[in-house]
C-alpha cells in the first residue's frame, strides 16, 4: 500500500478560518463602529459643531501620517496596515474610550457621590488605562496576524503612532465640536474663543501627544519582535512595559491641568518635549541601523549572484535609494518608480531576515521567506538594476587623488621621509566587493 493511500486527506479550512470571513468580520466591525461613534460624536457636538470639529481636526493628520510614513521609508509596510491602525484608532478604539470612560465615570460618581472628584480621577486614571488599552489592541492584531510585516522597533512605532493619530483625530472633533456649541451659547468668537484654545492645545501645542504615549507601546511590541520565540517571557513583559509606561505619561499629561495655572505648560516643556526629542533620535537612530544592516548583509547575495555588485552600496544610502527611484521615474515613468522602491522594500526585507538568521532568531519559515523575496527581486531586477547602478555612480566616493612630492625614487611607492607618488584614501572595503587603487569600478 503506498504512503499516500495510507495517509489521511487533509481536512478543509472551517469557515471560520478563511481569509475572507476574517478581513470581513474586521470590516464590518470597523464600519459599526465608525457609524456609533459618528452618531455619538454629532449628538454631543450638534450637526454644525461636527462639522466645524472635522474640519479643524483632519488638518494635523496628513502631516502625522507622513511623518510615520517617513520613518518607514527604508522597510515600509503595506499600506493595508496603516489603513486598519488608523480605522481602528478613529473607530473601534474612540469607541470603547467613550463609553467605557462615560460609565467608568459615572460609576465613581455615583459611589463617592463627588462628581468633580469623579471627573479628575477619571481623566486621570481611568482615561489613560482605557484609552492606551483600546489602542494598543490595534499594535496587538497586527503583531499576531501580520507577523511578517511587524520585525523591529520601527514597525511598532508607525503602527502605533498611526493607530493614536486615528484616536486623536476623532477625540479632536469631540473636543472642537463642543468647544465651538459652547461659543455659540456664550456668543465668543474670534482668539479669546474656546474653540480657538481648544485648537491651539490640541492641534498646534500637542498634536503629537496622543501618538507620543502610544509609540511607547509600540516601542515594546517592536522590541519583542527582535526577541527569539523562545524568549517568551521577554515577549510578553516588554510589550505589558511599553503600554505601562504609556498610560504613565498619559495619565501624567491629563493630570497636568490640576497642577496649577502653570502644570500644563510645566509638564510640557519638563517631560512632552524631551521625552519627543528622545523617542525621534531613536527611531532615526534605528532607521540608520537598519540601512547600516542593509549594507552588512546583502552582499552574501551578491557572491550568491543574486544582486549586482553596487546594490548593497545603493540601497544601504537613502540618498541612493531616493535617486535610483527618480531615474526609473525619469527613464519609465510611475511604474517602474514603484517597482524600484519595492525591490528597495524586499531587498531591506531580505536583509532583516538574513540578519536575523545570523543571530538565531529567526522564525521557522526563514527558507520560505528568504525565497520568497528572492523571487520578489528577481521578477524586479530588469527594472531596478539600471537604476540602482546609476544611484551607486552618483554616490559613489571620490576617486583616489593622485599626489606628486619631490624626489620620489619609485612610482606609487611612499618613502620614508614622505616623499615620492602617494594614492590619497582607499575606497572602504567590507560591502561585498573591494574598491581598488586602480579606480572607481561604479565608472567602469
Amino acid at each position: 500500500m503506498s504512503d499516500a493511500a495510507g495517509s489521511s486527506p487533509a481536512r478543509p479550512a472551517h469557515w471560520w478560518q478563511r481569509a475572507w470571513v476574517r478581513y470581513g468580520a474586521l470590516c464590518t466591525l470597523l464600519a459599526l463602529s465608525g457609524l456609533v461613534i459618528l452618531a455619538l460624536v454629532r449628538e454631543q457636538t450638534g450637526t454644525q459643531g461636527f462639522l466645524v470639529g472635522l474640519g479643524l481636526a483632519v488638518l494635523p493628520v496628513p502631516l502625522l501620517i507622513a511623518a510615520f510614513r517617513w520613518l518607514d521609508r527604508v522597510e515600509p509596510g503595506p499600506w493595508r496596515n496603516l489603513l486598519f491602525a488608523f480605522a481602528w484608532g478613529a473607530c473601534a478604539a474612540a469607541l470603547i474610550a467613550i463609553v467605557a470612560n462615560s460609565f467608568a465615570t459615572r460609576w465613581i460618581a455615583t459611589a463617592t457621590a463627588d462628581p468633580a472628584g469623579a471627573d479628575t480621577l477619571g481623566a486621570t486614571v481611568v482615561a489613560p488605562v482605557v484609552e492606551e488599552s483600546a489602542k494598543a489592541a490595534a499594535v496587538l492584531l497586527v503583531f499576531l496576524f501580520r507577523r511578517r510585516d511587524f520585525t523591529g522597533i520601527l514597525d511598532g512605532v508607525v503602527i502605533a503612532g498611526v493607530t493614536a493619530t486615528g484616536f486623536a483625530f476623532t477625540e479632536n472633533i469631540l473636543y472642537l465640536g463642543t468647544a465651538f456649541g459652547a461659543d455659540q451659547v456664550t456668543g465668543g468668537s474670534g482668539i479669546p474663543s474656546v474653540t480657538a484654545a481648544t485648537f491651539f492645545v490640541r492641534i498646534v501645542m500637542s498634536p503629537f501627544a496622543h501618538p507620543l504615549f502610544t509609540v511607547l507601546t509600540g516601542i515594546g511590541f517592536g522590541i519583542s519582535a527582535l526577541s527569539t520565540e523562545r524568549q517568551r517571557v521577554r515577549r510578553v513583559l516588554l510589550p505589558l512595559s511599553g503600554l505601562l509606561l504609556a498610560m504613565g505619561m498619559h495619565a501624567l499629561w491629563n493630570g497636568s491641568s490640576a497642577l496649577g495655572e502653570f502644570g500644563f505648560l510645566a509638564v510640557y516643556a519638563a517631560f512632552m518635549v524631551p521625552v519627543f526629542g528622545l523617542l525621534t533620535w531613536l527611531v532615526v537612530w534605528t532607521r540608520q541601523r537598519e540601512l547600516h544592516t542593509v549594507r552588512a548583509e546583502l552582499p552574501a547575495y551578491v557572491i550568491a549572484g543574486w544582486l549586482g555588485p553596487v546594490e548593497p552600496h545603493a540601497l544601504g544610502l537613502m540618498r541612493a535609494r531616493r535617486i535610483a527611484r527618480r531615474y526609473a521615474r525619469r527613464h519609465g515613468g510611475k511604474q517602474a518608480a514603484r517597482a524600484v522602491a519595492e525591490y528597495q522594500a524586499f531587498a531591506t526585507s531580505l536583509a532583516v531576515l538574513r540578519h536575523r538568521g545570523r543571530l538565531g532568531r529567526a522564525r521557522g519559515d526563514f527558507v520560505q521567506r528568504e525565497g520568497e523575496l528572492l523571487r520578489e527581486l528577481w521578477h524586479r531586477r530588469a527594472v531596478a538594476r539600471p537604476a540602482l547602478e546609476y544611484a551607486a555612480r552618483a554616490t559613489a566616493p571620490p576617486p583616489p587623488v593622485l599626489v606628486w612630492h619631490p624626489g620620489a625614487a619609485a612610482y606609487g611607492h611612499i618613502p620614508a621621509q614622505g616623499h615620492g607618488y602617494a594614492y590619497g584614501p582607499a575606497y572602504p572595503q567590507g560591502h561585498g566587493y573591494e574598491y581598488g587603487y586602480g579606480g572607481n569600478p561604479y565608472l567602469g
